[in-house]
């Protein structure tokens, strides 16, 4: 299961490494330093989306492995109504103050206008980036992981094809390659629900359903909650980062950072394909009454984690420069640049854990451990160092700080783990599950 979702994410994360390549090259370096202003906030969309999806995907996973087909029929209708709501909210506070918002990133003079166009054009057809994301992991959470990767990347090469288009022929600039997201994303998701129009999918699916079902919508916002957290709050991270570059460095800091976490978001892509992966695993399983099952799929996708995750860090730990240079053509980079990108990914090769932490907890209806551990990580790690730390150290502070707190959520997601699998589903929920009906 988990290759096609790596593919997947891994193309879904391409495609932003691709806006940037696409803006670096056609537009220039102050375009691309103006949409790296505003591409976290364009990250809302995956909070949103995993919100809707994830929470949606989950919720499935363990209907699936619980019977349970009255949820099953109308889950798709329910999260894809969630996803536009959420869209539509998006779309009025995003594209109505998308100058304020990107102020609010430190973006500046000539970098202001540049930024706003970026994200007003995300916000506005979020639509069908929010739908594209919640349908696609309505798929994985199905099981189906190699059908969501030829949908994602069908959606990718509509993006790949019109991106250009948009910005030099239609002269849309940065603002192009954002509409080519959403409409490509918007492709993907009219092939999800194709899908379910045509009865194709392994569980009963009632396609002309759309609604809000009290019950239903609570437990999905319950159950995606942790994951749109762990998205939409690096916005918040980002807003601090990019001020306090803004005000410690230049805007050749802001680019290179913006151009260093791309690649660290690129690298964790396939993360986040095997977290897709694992959550129906322990969906199923855990919904299945499986305990045991759940804590060796636990173990073993860590394991596969690390043996994907570790080899190509340290190709970039040894060419960062080579690395780079891919999103920031004909720059010489100083040793102290070197170093702190060295610094950004120390932490990676811990981070299967986490991910794979962050998918469990959801899984096995825990969901509040999560999202402590990701609201903390923002609010009381983040924000503080990097307010305290970078004014007094300078820019390296960012990078310091960043890899410190990522340690720090390591070890905590370890012990939080070790001590869920001691203690099995208590006999009540046991019980709740051996008179469920499964039809």
């Amino acid at each position: 299961m988990s290759w096609p979702a790596v593919a997947a994410i891994t193309l879904f994360g391409f495609n932003a490494v691709l806006d940037a390549v696409y803006i670096g090259q056609l537009l220039g370096q102050q375009a691309l330093a103006g949409a790296v202003m505003a591409y976290p906030l364009t990250q809302i969309t995956m909070g949103l989306g995993s919100l809707a999806g994830i929470g949606g995907g989950v919720a499935l996973s363990i209907a699936i492995g619980r019977g349970d087909q009255h949820t099953l029929r109308r889950l798709p209708g329910t999260a894809l109504t969630i996803s536009a709501l959420l869209a539509l909210l998006y779309a009025l506070v995003g594209g109505g103050l998308a100058e304020q918002w990107v102020y609010a990133m430190g973006a500046r003079d000539e970098l202001i206008p540049i930024a706003a166009s970026y994200l007003r054009a995300s916000a506005l057809g979020s639509i069908g980036a929010l739908a594209g994301l919640t349908l696609n992991m309505l798929l994985r959470g199905e099981g189906k992981m190699k059908l969501a990767a030829l949908y994602m990347g069908a959606g990718l090469l509509v993006n790949m094809a019109l991106t250009p288009i948009l910005i030099l022929v239609f002269d849309l600039g940065v603002a192009g390659a954002a509409w080519a997201t959403n409409i490509g994303s918007a492709c993907g998701a009219w092939l999800v629900w194709r899908r379910y129009r045509l009865g194709r999918s392994s569980y009963p699916v009632d396609a002309g359903y759309l609604g809000l079902p009290g019950a239903l919508t609570r437990r999905i916002v319950k159950l995606g909650t942790p994951a749109m957290i762990m998205s939409s709050m690096g916005v918040l991270q980002a807003v601090v980062v990019f001020n306090v570059i803004a005000r410690v460095g230049t805007e050749s800091d802001i680019a290179f950072y913006g151009a260093a976490w791309r690649i660290v978001i690129f690298m964790l892509t396939p993360l986040f394909g095997m977290m897709r992966a694992f959550q129906p695993v322990a969906g199923f399983n855990y919904g299945a009454d499986q305990w045991q099952r759940v804590q060796t799929c636990f173990w073993t996708f860590v394991k596969a984690g690390a043996l994907i995750i570790v080899p190509i860090w340290a190709l970039m730990a040894t060419f960062p420069a080579q690395t780079l240079s891919l999103m920031l053509p004909g720059v010489t980079f100083s040793d102290q640049d070197l170093h702190h990108f060295r610094t950004l990914i120390m932490p990676l090769p811990l981070l299967p854990l986490v991910f794979t932490a962050l998918a469990l907890l959801p899984a096995i209806e825990q969901a509040g451990k999560a999202t402590l551990v990701s609201v903390s990580r923002q609010l009381l790690l983040y924000v503080p160092v990097m307010l305290i730390v970078p004014p007094i150290i300078g820019i390296s502070g960012v990078y310091y700080g960043s890899m410190a707190i990522e340690l720090i959520c390591a070890a905590w997601l370890l012990v939080t783990v070790l001590l869920v699998f001691r203690q099995p589903p208590s006999d009540d929920l046991q019980a709740m599950r051996s008179v469920r009906p499964r039809t």
